[in-house]
C-alpha cells in the first residue's frame, strides 16, 4: 500500500489535498495497471463526512482498485473553486499514472451527497468552454471516465434541493463572473448552472447511481431527475432506488456505521458489488 498526502496546484490552503491508497506492486503481474477510484466525501460543501472517506477507499482497494480521497474547497468559497480542485486532482492522477500503475482510461469518481454533486459537476462540465478559463489542463486530462454517485445532491430546484449545499457551492461568486458562466452555458441563473440535470450532454460519463426513498436530507427526486436526463441523452446508467435507509449511509455496513450502531442498512450494503458488476464489462 502506498499512502501519501499530496497538495493540489494553486491551493495554498492545506485543507485541499488528495490522499492516495495505492495497491502495492506484485511479483506475479508487476506491470499490471489498475483502475483508480477517487472518493469524494460529502458534507454540504462545508465539512467532510469522515465515514465517506477511508472506509470507502479501503473497500475499493478490497475490490481490486487503486483509490484516493479528495478533500476539496468548502465554504466560504466561490464557484467553481471545488470543481477546479476536482479537475486538478484528476489531472494529477493522470500525470502520475505510469508511476502509480493506474490505467488513465479508467478513472472513476465516487461521490457522496455534496461530493456526488461535485463528481457529477465534473461529469457535466469537463469538456465545457467555461471550465477552460479556470484550469490549466486540456479537457482530456481532466475527463472522468465513469461516475459512481451515492445519494448525490443534483438539483437546485427549490422543491427538491439540499439548499445548504446549493448556497455553499455557488458561494460568493461575483455578479460579473456568474453572468459570464451563465452565458457560456446558456443559462439565466447560477442555480441552473449547478442543477446537474440541466447540464447533461452527450459527453457525460457512464454513471452508477444509488439512493433511498427514506432519505429526508436529499430527496430521491434528485437522482430521479438525473437518471431521466441521462436516459434522454442515451448515457449508460444503472440506477438503484432502495426503499429503506437514511441519508449518509456510506457503505451501509459495520465498517462505516456510527458509534451508536446507526447507518447500517443491509439492503443498501450491496451497492459496491452492484457497482462492480455494472462497471466490469466496460473496463474488461
Amino acid at each position: 500500500m502506498v499512502y501519501e498526502t499530496l497538495g493540489l496546484p494553486n491551493r495554498e490552503n492545506s485543507s485541499v489535498f488528495i490522499q492516495t491508497y495505492l495497491l502495492g506492486k506484485n511479483s506475479y503481474n508487476p506491470e499490471r495497471k489498475r483502475p483508480l477510484v477517487l472518493v469524494i466525501p460529502g458534507g454540504s460543501y462545508n465539512h467532510f463526512g469522515e465515514r465517506e472517506r477511508e472506509p470507502v477507499a479501503v473497500r475499493m482497494n478490497a475490490l481490486g482498485f487503486h483509490a484516493a480521497v479528495l478533500c476539496y474547497s468548502i465554504a466560504p468559497m466561490r464557484f467553481p473553486d471545488a470543481l477546479t480542485d476536482l479537475a486538478n486532482a484528476v489531472a494529477l492522477i493522470r500525470k502520475n499514472a505510469e508511476e502509480w500503475r493506474v490505467d488513465p482510461s479508467k478513472i472513476i469518481l465516487c461521490g457522496f451527497s455534496a461530493g456526488g454533486h461535485l463528481a457529477a459537476s465534473l461529469g457535466a462540465f469537463w469538456n465545457s468552454s467555461f471550465l477552460k478559463d479556470y484550469v490549466n489542463h486540456t479537457s482530456e486530462e481532466i475527463r472522468p471516465n465513469y461516475l459512481c454517485l451515492s445519494y448525490p445532491v443534483i438539483t437546485a430546484d427549490e422543491k427538491y434541493c439540499h439548499e445548504e449545499s446549493i448556497q455553499n457551492v455557488i458561494g460568493s461568486i461575483s455578479k460579473e463572473a456568474g453572468e459570464k458562466i451563465c452565458k457560456s452555458l446558456g443559462h439565466t441563473s447560477m442555480r441552473d448552472v449547478v442543477s446537474i440535470e440541466k447540464n447533461v450532454t452527450n459527453d457525460f460519463p457512464p454513471s452508477f447511481i444509488w439512493h433511498t426513498l427514506q432519505d429526508e436530507a436529499v430527496p430521491a427526486k434528485n437522482t430521479l431527475l438525473l437518471a431521466d436526463a441521462l436516459y434522454e441523452k442515451g448515457i449508460d446508467c444503472e440506477y438503484h432506488l432502495f426503499n429503506r435507509g437514511k441519508h449518509a449511509l456510506s457503505l451501509a455496513n459495520e465498517e462505516s456505521a456510527k458509534a451508536d450502531g446507526s447507518h447500517i442498512e443491509k439492503e443498501c450494503a450491496v451497492w459496491p458489488e452492484l457497482f462492480i458488476n455494472w462497471l466490469k464489462p466496460m473496463i474488461s
